[in-house]
């Protein structure tokens, strides 16, 4: 018998095809209506399917922390790294020369600022930069109409102080000979009384001349003695007076001429001179420029003295010494040596300033002042240490992280490290590396969180 289900809800319908429903009649029971469906309740079925639901949804959370273990328990894949991207160095074992690095110029060890002594006005370039010039060339002219005016007042001043001095020496030479005349008139009357005395006493001894003659004869000679020694005093003091007054006079028409002399001078200094021989190396000033006292003009430098001016970083540059050896890089001459011979106390931007000087006849011919050069500077030389590459970070002295390559060389892991002296392109190791490791020197810092990484 064939059977049609049709689910409705939670009943099922059973229909008949005709074939069966043509049974005998003997076995069919009777029916009120034949033609009709029956509708069959089923039982049990909403709770087979709870079940079903509660056993699905039990193996899928089971399925699910399954996996969700098994992904915890896996490792987090590594990242890749392309080793033709990165730099990779052995570590050695030997001596190492230590040496820092650094660019900077070549400057003229002899430079000479030539300032303006007075304000003044710019009149005329006499020559220009790039011209050779001795002690007396005239490089520019000034102009100041005011000073050469004062000049002018001194030099009068001059003619006054000695006009003043030649006056001053006709008077004190007419004082002493008055003086002169009066000391030897009364030497004169002195020697007369005591002449007249002496007779007078030879007469009263004889009783020829009266005691009161011979007493007026004595006072006279004292009076005219003392007269002739008040006189003599004059005069001496006249001539004591005489050079201290032309002293003055004296000093005073110095004065006026050293005043002359220095208004003559920088009238002079309009005309505005090297100083030097070398070249000019620049003008610092524009015709019709007006300028005030102590500004610089022009430049003028030797050209066959020049030292290197050479900047190294304030980490590499506590180690130099005064004497020690370099090389300067010339670049288009070569290299050429030389030897430290000025360590700036102070710190610029970073940087040291080291001056390395050459000895005579060194530097070719071809160099100029204020050509860029790189200059290598020797520290020390080590016999014995383990080194390797100088990585991308990492001072003198100091502990890093490096990646040290595995074995197989395909993994690198990364090692703390201990720096020692340091060179340009070399470090010293002093602990987590041996010779022959292999280690990444080159900017690691994407993978900073990562304890290995792979090569391939």
């Amino acid at each position: 018998m064939n059977r049609v289900r049709n689910f409705t809800g939670n009943h099922t319908t059973e229909k008949q095809s005709p074939k069966e429903n043509q049974s005998p009649k003997e076995n069919r029971p009777p029916v009120a209506n034949q033609s009709s469906n029956m509708d069959v309740p089923r039982t049990g079925v909403k709770a087979r399917k709870a079940r079903r639901r509660i056993i699905i949804g039990g193996a899928a959370v089971v399925a699910l922390a399954v996996i969700t273990i098994g992904l915890a328990q896996l490792k987090p894949a590594l990242p890749t790294v392309a080793r033709n991207s990165v730099w990779i160095d052995t570590v050695k074992r030997g001596p190492l020369l230590r040496q820092v690095r650094g660019l900077g110029t070549l400057v003229p060890e002899d430079i000479s600022w030539i300032a303006a002594r007075n304000d003044a006005r710019v009149d005329k370039i006499i020559i220009w930069p790039g011209t050779e010039v001795n002690i007396d060339t005239v490089i520019l002219t000034l102009t100041n109409p005011e000073l050469q005016q004062a000049a002018l007042d001194a030099d009068a001043a001059v003619t006054s102080a000695q006009a003043r001095l030649v006056n001053m020496k006709a008077q004190l030479q007419g004082q002493s000979l008055e003086r002169r005349a009066a000391l030897t008139q009364a030497e004169g009357a002195r020697d007369a009384a005591n002449a007249e005395r002496d007779v007078n006493e030879r007469l009263a001894k004889e009783g020829l001349i009266a005691a009161l003659d011979l007493k007026k004869s004595q006072i006279t000679a004292r009076e005219k003695t003392a007269s002739f020694e008040i006189e003599k005093q004059r005069y001496d003091f006249t001539q004591q007076a005489i050079e201290p007054q032309l002293a003055v006079a004296q000093s005073d028409l110095d004065q006026a001429k050293a005043q002359a002399a220095l208004k003559h001078s920088q009238v002079d200094a309009l005309q505005v001179r090297a100083g030097m021989k070398g070249v000019l190396q620049q003008i610092a000033v524009a015709v019709g420029e007006q300028v005030t006292a102590g500004t610089n003009l022009a430049r003028v430098a030797d050209p066959m003295k020049l030292k290197a001016q050479i900047k190294i970083a304030e980490t590499q540059a506590r180690d130099i010494k005064i004497g020690e050896s370099a090389n300067i890089d010339t670049r288009t001459s070569g290299i050429v040596p030389g030897k430290v011979s000025r360590v700036d106390p102070a710190v610029q931007q970073g940087t040291v300033l080291v001056d390395v000087s050459f000895g005579e006849n060194v530097l070719p011919k071809t160099v100029r002042s204020d050509l860029g050069v790189e200059g290598t500077i020797e520290l020390e030389r080590l016999t014995d240490v383990i080194y390797v590459g100088r990585p991308a970070f990492g001072q003198d002295e100091s502990t890093i992280g490096l990646f040290k390559l595995t074995a197989d060389g395909n993994e690198a892991v990364r090692t703390k490290i201990a720096l020692g002296r340091g060179s340009v392109n070399a470090i010293e190791i002093k602990t987590g590396l041996q010779p022959g490791d292999q280690v990444i020197l080159s900017d690691t810092s994407a993978y900073d969180s990562q304890e290995r990484i792979r090569l391939r």
